[in-house]
């Protein structure tokens, strides 16, 4: 069993998604996902749309989407987590799969094509580069990629300084002198971003970026004063994540980013 196999084995992922700074970011993704939808359908007279979710986890996104009626295949790697989304017995099609090597779905199958995971444990430019140019294969010309990524500012942040952890981090090196960590390809489970390195990727997978946005801003910093909102409360937190998600000045520091990119 692989160290991500044994990860998601006992993390629960479903559960994260439902405390409140994991709705924050479902809310938002979600609404994201349904701008690209809109897009799509506004450029046909067939309202039919397929949704690709790779790295589908337990299935969060991909049950939400096939219980609004969309026609959704579901790619996981960690035959865990693929059973927990077997499981709940909704209409998803589901592979057993890696984000690297989709060989099993044909070209230009998908209007739709989620990337919320497999990024997060892809080290190198080559692997993810792997991963954006399937997702681009498995996707319709003018269709939408929404690739997730795990930010460096917090992971510096929260681990090296809201856990006191920054001496011990950079007596092992892991740090560079402007502060953008240095994954462990053999000890580090994931793998964070800055937004020139999206860029970057982007660029080489000829991709083009529609938009880029924080789904979760700083409700990750701020778990415990969310769970401390009343409801109508928390209903303002998530409208005003809502109106600044794409504001450049509050990206990189978020705890994760979407980047929106296009095929052409």
């Amino acid at each position: 069993m692989t160290p991500l196999e044994k990860y998601y084995n006992k993390f629960k992922e479903d559960h994260r998604l439902t405390t409140r700074h994991g709705i924050v970011e479902f809310t938002v993704s979600m609404k994201h996902i349904h701008d690209c939808i809109e897009l799509v359908r506004a450029g046909r007279e067939n309202s039919s749309v397929k949704l690709l979710d790779v790295g589908a986890g337990t299935g969060r996104y991909s049950v939400a989407l096939a219980r609004e009626g969309f026609d959704v295949t579901a790619v996981e790697l960690v035959a865990h987590n693929l059973e927990i989304l077997r499981g709940k017995h909704e209409n998803v099609k589901s592979w057993q799969g890696d984000a690297r090597d989709l060989h099993f779905l044909p070209d230009e199958t998908f209007d739709v094509t989620l990337l919320f995971g497999p990024m997060y444990h892809l080290h190198s430019d080559e692997e993810r580069g792997a991963a954006l140019s399937e997702a681009k294969r498995v996707t319709k010309k003018g269709g939408f990629i929404l690739v997730a990524y795990l930010m460096n500012e917090y992971a510096v942040l929260s681990y090296c300084f809201r856990e006191g952890k920054i001496k011990e981090v950079l007596a092992k090196g892991t740090l560079t002198a402007d502060f953008h960590t240095i994954t462990n390809i053999n000890d580090d489970l994931y793998s964070y971003t800055r937004l020139e390195d999206t860029a970057r990727l982007n660029e080489k997978a000829g991709l083009e970026r529609v938009k880029i946005f924080a789904p979760d801003g700083a409700a990750d910093y701020m778990r415990r004063e969310l769970n401390a909102l009343d409801e109508e409360s928390f209903a303002h937190f998530i409208e005003y994540q809502m109106a600044v998600c794409e504001r450049p000045d509050l990206l990189g520091a978020s705890s994760h980013t979407v980047d929106v990119l296009r095929k052409n």
